[in-house]
């Protein structure tokens, strides 16, 4: 229908500029934010999962953090107790010395003096076994011993790492008086052998504990990756088709802006204008 009141040409192209410059938007947020959903205006329901999905993904990142601090302090520990195991073997070839009854006052001295060196080194290494104030080698709090509880994963599920009273499990007795009594620590029952277990038992006890935290990090670096991939796929924007999609529409608006202008100079706007 042709009139002079009413331009159709300019309300069809205005219509379509509309339409096209919309599209162009919403182009030009992914393309700037290089999200398909960067917002709950863009899809409510997977904004909603992506927001999930990140926190999930900060939780397990808090994670590995924590766990990454308690990794430093067993592997503190580990080293200390190295130490310690390789001094107890020394300490074992002095008490076999001091065990033999032919030894003259003055040898004695001797070796019992080097024993108590070497006793001294144990409890050294025990105390300084500390990483940021923190060591599993003592049961006071107050020396910033005690078990440790370090999240795992995202839900906070707690890990617990037990101290050892290094001062009175891993640590010999002072230096045997006499051969009988140097005998008497070799024995199996004796106190050099319950040590030395206690030790090896320490060592294999955080040994453990070190591998367990090594694999849960490493595990949940690899749930962190499928999480972003996850989400990538939920709310990335495909930015070659976007860039591409970009383009394509800004041709279009200057094409419907031309338009636009053209039903505007038409036979029916002027006479519109006449009449008006």
């Amino acid at each position: 229908m042709n009139s002079v009141n009413t331009n159709l040409g300019a309300q069809v192209a205005l219509q379509s500029l509309n339409r096209t410059n919309e599209a162009l938007s919403i182009t030009q947020k992914r393309v700037s934010t290089g999200y398909r959903v960067a917002d709950a205006k863009d899809d409510g329901a997977a904004f909603a999962v992506a927001q999930a999905v990140r926190a999930d993904i900060a939780g397990l990142t808090s994670a590995n953090e924590q766990m990454g601090s308690v990794q430093g302090i067993l592997d503190t520990t580990l080293s200390g107790l190295n130490k310690v195991s390789d001094t107890m073997t020394e300490i074992r070839g002095v008490l076999v010395k001091l065990a033999d009854g032919t030894l003259s006052s003055s040898q004695r001295t001797q070796y019992q003096s080097q024993y108590e060196s070497l006793r001294t080194q144990v409890q050294n290494y025990i105390a300084d076994a500390t990483y940021n104030g923190r060591t599993l080698l003592t049961t006071s709090t107050g020396a910033g011993g005690g078990n440790i509880a370090t999240t795992r994963n995202e839900q906070a599920t707690l890990y617990t790492l037990s101290a050892v009273e290094g001062a009175t499990s891993l640590v010999v007795a002072t230096a045997p008086t006499d051969a009988a009594a140097a005998a008497s620590a070799l024995a199996s029952t004796g106190d050099f052998v319950t040590k030395m277990t206690a030790v090896n038992t320490a060592l294999n006890t955080f040994g453990s504990n070190s591998t367990y935290l090594e694999a849960q990090m490493s595990y949940n670096k690899e749930k962190l990756d499928a999480l972003e991939t996850g989400l990538g796929s939920l709310i990335d924007a495909d930015l070659a088709k976007e860039s591409a999609k970009l383009q394509a529409l800004q041709i279009k608006q200057q094409l419907g802006t031309q338009a636009l202008g053209i039903a505007n100079q038409s036979p029916q706007g002027l006479l519109s204008l006449f009449r008006g």
